[in-house]
């Protein structure tokens, strides 16, 4: 019999092995391995848990996104991170300033309102990751044409009850579970809700106008399906605190929620893309109301044949159709800037004004707007 007949362990290929037998070969197989890529001078070894870890990039303890690598990093580079989106923290930070003297005066106490985290993650992920019970509630940007989601956890929404019906203060709020929300629980919930989305109008004004509205309230998670489970949204962490209760609530933004303004959000500081400096504006503003314009009282305008103005003589009078009470025009080049009557101050001709300034039609919009029109055209 040749070696080839025989297997790794010197016994015949054809030979049916016992159940200990086999327990033995495959206990010895990765030691026979290793000695055999010693022998022939080769590098083939297995490969430890934590290069496994490495290589599939589940080795790094933290969320830290710049610190993923391998398998892991490859499924994370389709979603984009907000860093790309400085306005967003911006906007953000302006919520929770709004927020925070909102509900104070909401609830009469003393809330505090802080932004915990801004993270980038996939619609399906997060909403296998929400812990019941939970209010979730979905809106809608109107002019977007998008929706959004607010999760309001559990402790956040006992301790936000028990301080609308006048619950002691310092004491963490009773927590009921295996029951659903009551019809009131949820219509005062529905006022915290329109709150906040209200304040959120006000934070993206400045940007962009939006209105939020309230589509639907939900105690699943698989109803609030708002995008594809693999798209990427924006999922913003508030936390509040009302003197010793409170909780957690969730702002969820799907990328196509906000992609309308996206180069809006693609900016460092608003009103950057206008590449105006104010200290010369008003400068400029200064300088034009301090001006001298020649202003041209006309007191009438006639045409006549080129003909007739070549014969001409001196001592040839021409007639005007203007009677003693006729306005005059006030001209300012060629442009009509008003209209006057003539009159006589002490030895002096006086012009007054009988109708207001005509203001100019092109608004600073319409110049931006047709400036980058011919930009784009040229």
């Amino acid at each position: 019999m040749s070696n080839d007949d025989l297997d790794l362990a010197g016994k015949p290929k054809n030979e049916p092995l016992s159940p200990e037998g086999m327990a033995a070969e495959w206990a010895t197989m990765p030691d026979m391995l290793v000695e055999e890529g010693e022998q022939d001078g080769g590098t083939d070894r297995l490969m430890s848990q934590d290069e496994i870890d490495t290589m599939l990039g589940f080795s790094v303890g933290g969320d830290d996104r710049d610190a993923r690598n391998g398998i892991q990093a490859i499924v994370d580079s389709g979603s984009v991170a907000y860093e790309r989106l400085p306005m967003l923290e911006i906007i953000f930070e302006r919520l929770v300033r709004l927020l925070s003297t909102s509900l104070r005066n909401f609830f009469t106490d003393n809330v505090e309102v802080s932004l915990e985290s801004i993270r980038s993650v996939r619609f399906g992920d997060y909403i296998n990751s929400i812990s019941l019970p939970a209010m979730l509630s979905v809106f809608k940007a109107e002019e977007w044409d998008n929706f959004g989601l607010i999760t309001i956890e559990s402790s956040l929404i006992y301790s936000v009850l028990d301080t609308m019906f006048g619950g002691k203060r310092g004491q963490p709020a009773p927590r009921v579970d295996g029951r659903p929300f009551t019809s009131i629980e949820i219509n005062m919930l529905k006022r915290v809700i329109a709150l906040i989305l209200s304040d959120a109008e006000a934070a993206f004004k400045p940007l962009s106008p939006v209105r939020f509205t309230v589509d639907r309230i939900e105690s699943n998670p698989r109803f609030v399906s708002i995008s594809r489970p693999a798209n990427a949204a924006i999922r913003v962490e508030l936390k509040f605190d009302m003197e010793g209760r409170g909780g957690c609530l969730h702002l969820l933004l799907p990328y196509a929620t906000i992609e309308p303004i996206r180069e809006l959000l693609l900016e460092s500081f608003m009103g950057e893309k206008l590449g105006r400096d104010a200290i010369w504006e008003n400068h400029l503003a200064t300088e034009v109301w301090q001006t001298d314009v020649a202003v041209t009282c006309v007191l009438h305008e006639t045409q006549m044949p080129l003909k007739r103005v070549m014969k001409l003589e001196i001592g040839d009078t021409l007639m005007f159709d203007a009677r003693p009470d006729s306005t005059v025009a006030l001209r300012c080049g060629d442009f009509i800037v008003s209209e006057g009557r003539i009159g006589r101050v002490d030895d002096k001709i006086a012009v007054q004004v009988v109708s207001p300034l005509r203001r100019s039609k092109t608004t600073i919009a319409a110049f931006d707007s047709a400036t980058s029109h011919l930009g784009s055209t040229s």
